[in-house]
């Protein structure tokens, strides 16, 4: 339990709380969450905001007025999109949807953002803080789509944060540095010629060619870079042939690129094409390489970092904030407001007491209630403290 009971009266608790299970039980893909997306529109038009807009499609803009109009502005994100994944979590508001569920906790997210919402409009910052749920995280689209919008236009900085079962309920992350990778996904497509499986002699194997591929690009990690450096080379799919008798024309596999600094993610993109080539012609084939860039690295500054540790500290005192521990190569699209805007990432801790660590992006991922309370009340003290600080060193320059 987390000392942030006063802040949320039964009935705002409730809200949120009726608020986050109907849309994980309604999820929605990404760029598809237009039922998410009015819900979300209608519990935010409850407080009476100053402004109130779709964006990038099924995105839903806020603003809270602050207390100072000449103040900088602040922004604080909540993505909304959901996954392809059939839920196995046994909850009473489990998904409704076949093949979709909220794996990745982003129906909190949401709440949680709501949530900061209504603490900003009961205590203002000193400018005006623009409340933004963000479709399509889970493509890497979305962030883009928001900023082509220029929804954010004049925002000084944003904030942003994402449960974690490896922590607590009650504990925050909030720290300088990479905290989340570049996700680059590639596909690789072997062109040979199909025989009868009884004299492949006649033809030329893609799927021969496809099981050496694999093994060597994860020599790329293994021993094109240092043991020091964190990468990631995964293949996700594999596809070829029709018939247990005959050997295919083609074989198709695709992947995952991860990495966390500029230089390694070239030599992933050129490793990848080298070996793909040299490996295609080992066994007579040819390789058709294609490769789709995803978000860069999130990399937290200094600055913002301190500005959230100082709203953890002020709620939950200096013993919440725990270090990431870990080196996460999962992907965020939060990265691209980062290249344009001051700001930052956290983790915030989502896992119930007694209850055991349960990965993202699988059947019985779930994040504990409570943490809605604990991403509002810190996202929304962030945002105060983030105005006040961006307001003072505008008025030192």
């Amino acid at each position: 339990m987390t000392p942030l009971r006063s802040l949320f009266p039964t009935e705002l608790r409730e809200r949120l709380l009726a608020l986050r299970h109907d849309l994980h039980r309604h999820p929605e893909l990404s760029f598809q969450e237009k039922r998410s997306a009015a819900r979300l529109h209608d519990e935010l038009a409850a407080l009476g905001p100053a402004e109130l807009r779709r964006v990038a499609g099924t995105g839903v803009i806020a603003r809270i007025k602050g207390t100072d109009p000449g103040a900088p502005v602040v922004a604080l994100r909540g993505d909304i999109d959901a996954l392809p994944i059939q839920e196995d979590t046994g909850l009473p508001f489990s998904s409704a949807s076949p093949g979709v569920m909220h794996a990745c906790g982003h129906d909190v997210h949401a709440a949680w953002t709501v949530g900061a919402a209504h603490l900003l409009s009961a205590r203002p910052a000193r400018g005006d803080v623009i409340i933004l749920l963000q479709p399509a995280e889970e493509t890497g689209r979305g962030a883009p789509a928001v900023l082509e919008s220029g929804a954010l236009d004049g925002v000084a900085a944003i904030f942003g944060a994402h449960v974690d079962r490896r922590f607590p309920v009650g504990q925050v992350v909030a720290q300088a540095g990479s905290l989340a990778a570049a996700a680059d996904e590639f596909a690789i497509e072997l062109v040979g010629s199909g025989a009868h499986g009884a004299r492949p002699h006649e033809g030329s194997d893609p799927i021969v060619g496809a099981g050496v591929l694999i093994l060597a690009l994860q020599t790329i990690v293994a021993r094109r870079l240092s043991p020091g450096t964190p990468a990631v080379v995964s293949i996700g799919t594999l596809k070829a042939g029709t018939a247990p008798n005959v050997t295919p024309d083609t074989a198709s596999l695709t992947g995952t690129l991860r990495s966390l600094d500029p230089e390694t993610r070239r030599l992933l993109h050129a490793e990848l094409q080298r070996i793909a080539e040299s490996t295609a012609r080992a066994h007579g084939l040819e390789a058709r390489v294609s490769l789709e860039l995803g978000p860069p690295p999130v990399v937290n500054p200094a600055g913002p970092v301190e500005w959230a540790r100082q709203a953890v500290r002020s709620l939950l005192g200096e013993q919440a904030l725990v270090p990431l521990g870990y080196q996460n190569m999962g992907g965020e699209d939060f990265a691209y407001y980062l290249e344009k805007l001051s700001g930052c990432f956290l983790r915030v801790g989502a896992r119930e007491e007694g209850g055991a660590f349960i990965p993202a992006h699988t059947p019985r991922f779930y994040a504990a209630d409570e943490s809605i309370f604990v991403g509002a009340a810190v996202l929304a003290e962030t945002a105060r403290v983030a105005a006040a600080r961006l307001q003072k060193q505008s008025s030192t320059v």
